[in-house]
């Protein structure tokens, strides 16, 4: 709609995860330097822990990007909702592994004989959990005894478990402590403070192919950043809605004023059909003007 008005190639302010798009603010730096070397170090077992809309997901996705594939095997299971006989089936689907027997043996001992193949090839496997805070008790304990499966030198598998702040809670419990123990490496994702957004608003322009990565003014961005208070999903949406605002406006910048509208807007929604709905109501008032 707006990204020919703007000069984008493509829509900048997307909340799906997209490594293409990601800005590494100090926080996210550290957390991604902690994460490569845990991998790297093979530390075992890794947490990533952040509220809703932190960027664990991307930050994930762009880890696992960076991951030669000619010395890594990685996979992301997105779906925690699972029981153990599903996860171990996603873990062996995710890697290609053909297993004969589709039961809790059959899926431990395929993935064990993958795990030994992959060493002997040199090669570090990753497995990535999201939503970690999902996983029932007794998953987690599953994921543990994946964990057992080594050498007499090395882990077999790395394991990274991201999950919202209350997985923290969830892994100090009493019969957790035996995975609780085994976590060497813990990474905590917060929101980004107000240089970090606004140069994340102008990395995203930039990277979208904007012509012009002031599009949002100083105040605007200013505004933003107190409704999201430096939540990248936050900040996204709000810009979004900023940029079809301003095309159907016919006005080259997000002006403060405009800013307040969409974040009025997303304060007072009570369901998801508020985007859709002002976007509509945008595009029909701007057609009639340009008509």
């Amino acid at each position: 709609m707006y990204c020919e008005f703007f000069g984008f190639n493509e829509k900048p302010f997307t909340i799906t995860p997209n490594p293409h798009f990601v800005y590494l603010s100090n926080i996210h730096r550290e957390a991604f330097a902690r994460l490569l070397y845990g991998v790297d170090s093979h530390a075992g077992f890794i947490t990533l822990t952040g509220e809703v809309g932190t960027g664990k997901t991307t930050l994930l996705r762009t880890l696992m990007a960076h991951l030669d594939q000619e010395k890594y095997r990685n996979a992301l299971i997105l779906n925690s909702h699972l029981t153990r006989v599903q996860l171990l089936s996603n873990i062996c689907s995710e890697f290609e592994i053909e297993v004969k027997h589709k039961n809790s043996a059959g899926y431990l001992d395929a993935l064990n004989r993958f795990l030994l193949d992959q060493n002997i090839q040199g090669k570090t496997v990753v497995l990535v959990i999201d939503e970690a805070q999902n996983l029932k008790p007794d998953v987690l304990e599953q994921v543990r005894l994946i964990s057992n499966l080594e050498t007499e030198r090395d882990k077999l598998v790395q394991i990274i478990l991201a999950g919202q702040p209350e997985f923290d809670d969830i892994l100090n419990r009493h019969d957790l402590r035996q995975l609780n123990q085994r976590i060497t490496i813990r990474c905590n994702l917060s929101p980004m403070d107000f240089a970090d957004t606004s140069e994340y608003v102008r990395h995203r322009l930039k990277l979208a192919g904007g012509r012009n990565p002031e599009i949002f003014s100083k105040e605007a961005v200013k505004k933003i950043f107190r409704f999201s208070k430096g939540f990248p999903r936050l900040i996204n949406v709000v810009c979004e809605q900023a940029l079809v605002m301003a095309w159907t406006e016919e006005s080259p910048v997000v002006s403060p004023s405009m800013a307040s509208i969409v974040i009025a807007e997303a304060q007072t929604a009570s369901d998801d059909s508020w985007l859709w709905r002002h976007i509509t109501a945008w595009y029909r008032k701007g057609k009639r003007r340009i008509l």
